[in-house]
Protein backbone atom coordinates (compact mmCIF):
# COMPACT_ATOMS: atom_id res chain seq x y z
CA UNK A 1 0.00 0.00 0.00
CA UNK A 2 1.23 3.48 -1.17
CA UNK A 3 0.06 6.80 -1.34
CA UNK A 4 2.22 9.47 -2.87
CA UNK A 5 1.31 13.02 -2.40
CA UNK A 6 2.98 15.59 -4.85
CA UNK A 7 1.74 19.27 -6.39
CA UNK A 8 2.76 21.01 -3.53
CA UNK A 9 4.02 24.68 -3.61
CA UNK A 10 3.68 28.22 -2.49
CA UNK A 11 0.75 30.70 -3.98
CA UNK A 12 -0.37 34.33 -3.11
CA UNK A 13 -3.88 34.90 -2.01
CA UNK A 14 -6.44 33.79 -4.71
CA UNK A 15 -4.20 31.66 -6.56
CA UNK A 16 -4.46 28.19 -7.17
CA UNK A 17 -2.54 24.89 -7.01
CA UNK A 18 -3.17 20.85 -7.30
CA UNK A 19 -2.33 18.43 -5.33
CA UNK A 20 -1.81 14.95 -6.62
CA UNK A 21 -2.13 11.30 -5.06
CA UNK A 22 -0.85 8.48 -6.31
CA UNK A 23 -2.54 5.17 -4.57
CA UNK A 24 -1.04 1.90 -5.46
CA UNK A 25 -1.02 -1.48 -3.32
CA UNK A 26 -4.84 -2.11 -2.42
CA UNK A 27 -6.76 -4.73 -3.92
CA UNK A 28 -10.20 -3.57 -3.21
CA UNK A 29 -11.57 -1.68 -5.92
CA UNK A 30 -14.30 -0.09 -3.19
CA UNK A 31 -11.58 2.52 -1.61
CA UNK A 32 -12.26 5.78 0.57
CA UNK A 33 -9.67 8.61 -0.41
CA UNK A 34 -9.26 11.79 1.36
CA UNK A 35 -6.98 14.91 1.98
CA UNK A 36 -6.37 16.03 4.97
CA UNK A 37 -4.16 19.11 6.42
CA UNK A 38 -2.14 19.86 9.04
CA UNK A 39 -1.38 23.96 9.98
CA UNK A 40 1.77 24.05 12.87
CA UNK A 41 0.09 24.07 16.19
CA UNK A 42 -3.34 22.77 14.95
CA UNK A 43 -4.68 19.31 14.54
CA UNK A 44 -4.95 17.50 11.30
CA UNK A 45 -8.01 18.23 9.80
CA UNK A 46 -10.18 17.18 6.57
CA UNK A 47 -10.55 18.30 3.35
CA UNK A 48 -12.25 16.64 1.28
CA UNK A 49 -13.29 13.15 0.29
CA UNK A 50 -14.66 10.98 -3.08
CA UNK A 51 -15.30 7.00 -3.31
CA UNK A 52 -12.11 6.35 -5.28
CA UNK A 53 -13.91 4.91 -8.68
CA UNK A 54 -17.31 5.30 -7.52
CA UNK A 55 -19.64 8.34 -6.93
CA UNK A 56 -19.74 10.60 -3.57
CA UNK A 57 -17.64 13.26 -2.51
CA UNK A 58 -17.57 15.41 1.05
CA UNK A 59 -15.58 18.52 1.59
CA UNK A 60 -15.03 20.77 4.70
CA UNK A 61 -17.35 23.41 5.17
CA UNK A 62 -14.29 25.85 4.27
CA UNK A 63 -13.50 24.85 1.13
CA UNK A 64 -16.51 24.13 -0.38
CA UNK A 65 -16.88 26.03 -3.78
CA UNK A 66 -12.94 26.40 -3.91
CA UNK A 67 -11.51 23.31 -4.13
CA UNK A 68 -12.99 19.93 -6.03
CA UNK A 69 -11.98 16.46 -5.35
CA UNK A 70 -11.50 14.28 -8.52
CA UNK A 71 -10.00 10.70 -10.04
CA UNK A 72 -8.32 9.45 -12.75
CA UNK A 73 -9.13 5.70 -11.80
CA UNK A 74 -7.15 4.74 -15.18
CA UNK A 75 -4.01 6.36 -13.61
CA UNK A 76 -4.70 5.58 -9.89
CA UNK A 77 -4.64 9.09 -8.78
CA UNK A 78 -6.85 11.43 -6.85
CA UNK A 79 -6.39 15.37 -7.24
CA UNK A 80 -6.94 18.01 -4.97
CA UNK A 81 -8.51 21.25 -7.19
CA UNK A 82 -7.98 24.45 -4.87
CA UNK A 83 -8.54 28.05 -5.96
CA UNK A 84 -9.51 31.13 -4.10
CA UNK A 85 -6.34 30.08 -1.64
CA UNK A 86 -6.25 31.80 1.61
CA UNK A 87 -3.53 32.55 4.10
CA UNK A 88 -5.94 30.00 6.42
CA UNK A 89 -5.43 27.28 3.67
CA UNK A 90 -1.52 26.59 4.38
CA UNK A 91 -0.17 23.82 6.26
CA UNK A 92 1.07 20.07 5.09
CA UNK A 93 -1.64 18.41 3.38
CA UNK A 94 -1.91 14.42 3.42
CA UNK A 95 -3.94 11.86 1.01
CA UNK A 96 -5.08 9.04 3.04
CA UNK A 97 -7.16 5.82 1.70
CA UNK A 98 -8.91 2.88 3.70
CA UNK A 99 -11.82 0.79 2.56
CA UNK A 100 -14.58 0.67 2.03
CA UNK A 101 -16.49 3.97 0.26
CA UNK A 102 -18.06 6.25 2.38
CA UNK A 103 -16.20 6.88 5.46
CA UNK A 104 -16.44 10.06 7.65
CA UNK A 105 -13.56 12.29 7.07
CA UNK A 106 -12.24 12.08 9.98
CA UNK A 107 -8.51 11.12 10.80
CA UNK A 108 -9.31 8.23 12.75
CA UNK A 109 -11.04 6.80 9.86
CA UNK A 110 -8.44 6.44 7.64
CA UNK A 111 -5.58 3.75 8.36
CA UNK A 112 -3.10 4.40 5.53
CA UNK A 113 -1.32 7.77 5.04
CA UNK A 114 1.20 9.23 2.26
CA UNK A 115 4.00 12.12 3.42
CA UNK A 116 2.51 15.03 3.05
CA UNK A 117 3.43 18.25 0.85
CA UNK A 118 3.51 21.86 1.95
CA UNK A 119 1.31 24.34 0.94
CA UNK A 120 2.00 27.90 1.86
CA UNK A 121 -0.48 30.48 0.90
CA UNK A 122 1.13 34.07 1.43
Amino acid sequence: VQLVESGGGSVQTGGSLTLSCSVSGYSRPDLSVAWFRQAPGKEREGVARLNFGGSGRIFADDVKGRFYITDKRERNVVDLQMRGLKPTDTGLYYCAAAPPWNRPLSPSEFADWGQGTQVTVS
